[in-house]
């Protein structure tokens, strides 16, 4: 009997979360990391904690892109009064360079099947990266 009242108290929370008026906001980001993109998960941190909203999932798909965008996430997603999740998705989805340390500043990282992270290195203009630089001084 004990284990019914169980499955019936795991089967019914969903709803009763729903019925109680949690929310959870979503953005998805699909592309570069820069400038708009660290304002956007700025303003999107200030909508979800002025909702009230029991955590912001940020859906990333991203080859990377601009350090100091990066740095100001990093640093937003680290002092969110929200608890944000990032989940790399969809199935084929990447978060490499700027994406894999975006993950890494999350509440919580989730993953979609078939999906990658990783290749966080910095990339000089021109494609080199600086330690292939560092290790080639006739390298410019």
């Amino acid at each position: 009997m004990k284990a019914l009242v169980t499955c019936l108290a795991l089967w019914f929370t969903p709803f009763l979360a729903c019925a109680s008026g949690e929310k959870v906001c979503l953005i998805k980001i699909n592309g570069a990391i820069g400038p708009a993109t660290a304002s956007y998960i700025s303003r999107s941190i200030g909508e979800a904690q002025s909702q009230n909203a029991q955590c912001l999932i940020i859906q990333l798909n991203t080859p990377g892109g601009l350090l100091d965008s990066t740095q100001v996430i990093v640093q937003k997603l680290l002092a969110s009064p929200v608890p944000v999740v990032v989940y790399v998705a969809p199935i084929g989805a990447t978060a490499t360079s700027a994406g894999c340390f975006i993950t890494l500043a999350a509440s919580v990282a989730a993953m979609a099947p078939a999906t990658t992270i990783g290749a966080a290195h910095p990339v000089m203009i021109g494609g080199a990266s600086r330690a292939a630089t560092a290790r080639n001084p006739t390298t410019r």
